[in-house]
């Protein structure tokens, strides 16, 4: 971890807040917000990778739209390379636009079904770029041979690919104009087991060769094991727990993340292996419970987190958690 901390910070989110207004009634009134992230402050430095996990709905892909400038802050800041993002205007954004990109979820989804593969890649260069019609399709091609396809797949259309092929396109749209940041939305999660490694493998690749870094957001605890340096834990649209891979896995502090890591699937003979059952539904992000998010499923909670958030604490070692009861939780989970 501390060789980590030795590489310059590319991205940092101070306090941010993503809320949705609720209107109802003949005049559309605001009547409430949903709050899909909250206060989320984080450091993402120059080449690693960190991983974002947690339930469906905790907020994960908000926060990654969020910082992209798809979806506008509520509150706080974004910072990238030490200037704030949101204060810029449209055109002083551009080249940062350049250096943040995206890999969706979908890869069918993500592409016009009747645009070639090569017109869709050209877009890039059209829009970013003063290169003519013949270096631009220089460029498609060598980036479709960078991920692994064949110089004849410019003239497809996406129904021709497979899913894998069609996500590797999704990355080399990515890469195209050689970014410093990648957000990875479960850029695996709609693949065959067998593709993700080979998918895997190639962001690792690619990472090597450009120094890339990436926000790799993901509900596959054994993915995200594999391929980040560090993993944040999210509840609720609040950071539950921070830490290195390798201190999450093997000593998780907060509740929530070890009933997570309980649920991993692990062939083993032993049939004593502890599970931690989460009681209850996810409280609505529209009315989220007073103190602490995760009290009303939480198998050690008090009046105290009832009433007070838990403050973000440092347990040593650049593990964050944010618990009342981390030492309880040692003890009972």
């Amino acid at each position: 971890m501390s060789a980590l901390r030795e590489k310059p910070s590319i991205l940092k989110l101070e306090g941010v807040k993503k809320y949705y207004p609720i209107k109802g009634g003949m005049l559309k009134r605001i009547q409430g917000h949903v709050k899909a992230v909250e206060e989320v402050s984080l450091e993402l430095f120059e080449g690693e990778s960190l991983g974002v996990v947690g339930e469906s709905g905790c907020g994960k892909s908000t926060l990654g739209r969020t910082i992209l400038g798809l979806e506008d802050v509520t509150d706080g800041k974004v910072i990238f390379q030490g200037k704030e993002v949101q204060s810029l205007s449209n055109r002083q954004r551009l080249p940062f636009k350049k250096q943040m990109q995206m890999i969706f979820q979908d890869p069918y989804a993500s592409l016009n079904p009747r645009q070639k593969i090569g017109a869709a890649l050209e877009e890039v260069f059209v829009i970013h770029t003063d290169l003519s019609a013949s270096e631009r399709k220089k460029k498609v091609i060598d980036l479709l041979r960078e991920v692994g396809l064949k110089e004849d797949h410019y003239d497809r259309l996406p129904h021709e690919f497979s899913g894998g092929q069609r996500q590797r396109i999704g990355i080399a749209r990515a890469i195209a104009l050689n970014p410093s940041v990648v957000v990875c939305d479960e850029a695996v999660s709609a693949l065959d087991v067998s593709v993700q490694a080979q998918v895997l493998k190639l962001l690792k690749t690619l990472q090597s060769k450009y120094g890339l870094t990436y926000l790799f957001i993901s509900h596959d605890l054994g993915v995200v094991r594999y391929f980040c340096s560090r993993v944040m834990v999210m509840y609720l649209g609040n950071t539950a727990e921070l830490a290195s891979a390798e201190q999450l896995y093997t000593n998780p502090l907060h509740p929530y993340t070890k009933a997570l890591l309980s649920s991993i699937p692990r062939p083993s003979i032993q049939k004593d292996r502890k599970r931690i059952r989460l009681e209850g539904e996810i409280p609505n992000p529209a009315n989220p419970p007073s103190g602490c998010a995760f009290h009303t499923r939480c198998p050690i909670a008090t009046d105290l987190c009832k009433q007070k958030k838990p403050e973000w604490r440092d347990m040593g070692d650049q593990h964050f958690v944010a618990c009342h009861h981390v030492e309880k939780g040692r003890e009972v989970l």
